[in-house]
């Protein structure tokens, strides 16, 4: 199979049309139809319906891009390792983010980066679904505490805490005695939060105790719950990283730190694609923005 032909017939798929094709690459327009037509009498198959106003993919020809389009992207960027020696970032760069996090601190982040790469189209999806870099074409997806999977390799690149958190006016309970059971306490929920679950944390004497959260509210985002907990409808246990300036401007009073161990995010990418230039300079911007991965607030 001709190379060249195929990276042709990737670039009519991708643009839907041999016009557009042509105006995005600089390539005649002849050129693409004649490399796309070699490449189909070399497979026996026709890919491409020729209209006179559309172009359609035949069912062979959908199945041919989709399975190449990825090892061209791959094969673009060794190009571009050899030929630039991967120092100059270039191209797009997919990037799926958890919505928190996204939210609080990628906007800045990806302002910065495209202020100092502007060679880079970057495109951050804000989602809190499981996205897959391979299946769904990103060259980086962040995970909160991913599960091993041997597909994807990265950094570490934030360590967060959850805190226990209030508005000022809500009393503090006292520690239960050793036979009493965790006092309950109005609480705002996610909603995929058990309602039968026990919050423990250490206060700030280092003391670990329990309290039941009475659910108020359940809210689906961790925005929403913030916004209800400043206006005083109950408590939540949120990330470090969404309440540390409320709390350090005394408009939500931290009751404690959740027992369980730091939440970890994590930078992936595919592992069996290499590292390229746009890729590399974006997992160092990330790592600038969470020095010793804390979450820094802005001033």
């Amino acid at each position: 199979m001709d190379l060249q032909a195929l990276k042709d017939f990737a670039l009519v798929a991708t643009h839907g049309g041999f016009g557009r094709a042509a105006r995005a690459s600089g390539r005649s327009k002849a050129t693409l139809s004649r490399r796309v037509t070699e490449l189909e009498q070399s497979l026996g198959v026709r890919l491409i319906e020729r209209g006179t106003q559309s172009l359609r993919l035949t069912d062979e020809g959908r199945a041919l891009h989709e399975r190449t389009h990825g090892p061209l992207a791959e094969i673009a960027e060794a190009e571009e390792v050899v030929t630039l020696g991967a120092s100059v970032p270039r191209g797009r760069l997919r990037v799926s983010a958890p919505v928190l996090l996204a939210h609080v601190a990628l906007g800045r982040v990806a302002a910065r980066f495209a202020l100092a790469y502007p060679e880079v189209q970057l495109e951050i999806v804000a989602e809190d679904r499981k996205a897959d870099p391979v299946e769904d074409g990103f060259d980086l997806v962040i995970r909160v505490n991913p599960s091993p999977d041997e597909r994807l390799v990265g950094r570490r690149v934030l360590d967060d805490q959850r805190l226990l958190v209030a508005h000022p006016d809500i009393p503090m309970p006292s520690p239960p005695g050793k036979d009493e059971e965790a006092p309950g306490i109005r609480a705002v929920l996610g909603a995929m939060v058990s309602s039968d679950v026990v919050w423990r944390f250490h206060n700030d004497a280092g003391v670990e105790y329990a309290i039941k959260p009475l659910a108020a509210l359940r809210l689906s985002s961790l925005l929403m719950v913030r916004e209800a907990v400043l206006a005083g409808a109950g408590v939540a246990l949120l990330p470090k990283l969404l309440v540390e300036d409320d709390v350090a401007a005394g408009r939500l009073a931290q009751w404690g730190t959740d027992a369980l161990p730091p939440v970890e995010v994590w930078a992936l990418r595919n592992s069996r694609r290499l590292v390229g230039a746009k890729v590399r300079v974006f997992l160092d911007a990330i790592e600038q923005a969470f020095p010793g991965r804390r979450f820094v607030p802005p001033a």
